[in-house]
């Protein structure tokens, strides 16, 4: 948990740190969030559990410095106030307020940190909302939208036809795409090759001109995802086949590293789906220091558990997409 004035955190993070400076550490977090105040008090669990603190940019700052990472793509997370296992009053104003908020943030570190604006892409306001992100220097770069939280179903014709229509507001207005493309396993929703395959044909073509990063390797956040693989399979064929829909094509790896219950076979497959993809479209990121997640140091250092060699180990490290350039 990251709190302001932890200053116990900081030391043991800045000692850390120097373990990370030895080796090859990332330019950039490429998948990062804040939390506003009211959106960490909505996502909180019930007493008596600890309650989610908010994370400022400062807190974030602080854990880059630790990492001996330059930079970091802040996320913006207001689409949890439309996701609809959640009855929000004047959801859409609330989101607007985070995407602000965020905006706010980003701006104390112009040099750190760029930020993606957060929609629920679903909504009948969200190419109004992309608009005015647009306008926006601390979130035009980008667009975040994570399927999940969303509830979208790829085999809703209603909801593919408005994606598309979000993928070309993105396009139009020159901001790349972060989507987290797994459908919602609460909802349980069908997801894998066939719905990888609608996401290659239907939505990356309505956004020829900007990069799409697909979040967490096509999975949902963790290792060992069976449907994500199968997912993934689909980009790596069209990838081999120099498929032109997946020029502008970047992975994050957030989450997608060993743990404690991982076996050498695991993590030997890990690194033979990262090969397969291709070490230059791989980006890391790490997700919010937050709800047991790692900090950015504590990610790097899991993932340089994978069997991957110390060239193809700085070739991610100092993967740079366009946006950031």
């Amino acid at each position: 948990m990251v709190r302001r004035g932890q200053a116990l955190l900081t030391t043991l993070l800045s000692l850390y740190g120097s373990a990370v400076h030895a080796q090859t550490a990332p330019l950039a977090d490429h998948h990062q969030h804040l939390f506003s105040p009211a959106l960490a008090a909505l996502i909180s669990p019930a007493p008596p559990a600890v309650p989610i603190a908010p994370i400022t940019a400062s807190d974030l700052i602080v854990l880059l410095d630790a990492a001996g990472i330059q930079r970091a793509v802040v996320l913006s997370t207001a689409y949890i106030w439309e996701q609809p296992t959640r009855k929000v009053d004047n959801a859409a104003d609330k989101v607007r307020a985070d995407n602000d908020w965020t905006s706010q943030q980003v701006a104390r570190f112009p040099g750190r940190l760029v930020g993606f604006c957060g929609i629920n892409p679903l909504k009948d306001y969200a190419l109004a909302e992309i608009a005015r992100c647009a306008k926006d220097p601390n979130l035009r770069s980008g667009l975040k939208l994570h399927f999940g939280n969303s509830v979208v179903d790829y085999h809703d014709p209603a909801h593919i036809e408005q994606l598309k229509r979000v993928f070309r507001a993105a396009n139009a207005a020159g901001m790349a795409i972060v989507v987290h493309m797994r459908a919602s396993l609460t909802a349980k929703l069908p997801y894998g090759r066939d719905e990888a395959l609608i996401f290659l044909n239907e939505l990356v073509p309505a956004a020829p001109d900007v990069i799409i990063q697909i979040a967490h390797l096509a999975g949902g956040g963790a290792p060992g995802d069976t449907a994500a693989d199968q997912a993934l399979d689909v980009f790596i064929d069209a990838i081999a086949k120099d498929d032109p829909r997946t020029t502008n094509l970047y992975f994050d790896v957030t989450g997608v590293w060993p743990n404690e219950k991982s076996t050498p076979r695991e993590a030997a497959a890990m690194a033979t789906r990262i090969r397969q993809v291709g070490v230059r479209r791989i980006l890391y990121g790490s997700d919010a220091a937050t709800g047991g997640n790692l900090t950015p140091f504590e990610g790097w250092t899991a993932f340089r558990k994978l069997p991957l060699t110390e060239a193809e180990f700085r070739t991610i490290a100092g993967n740079i997409p366009p946006y950031l350039r």
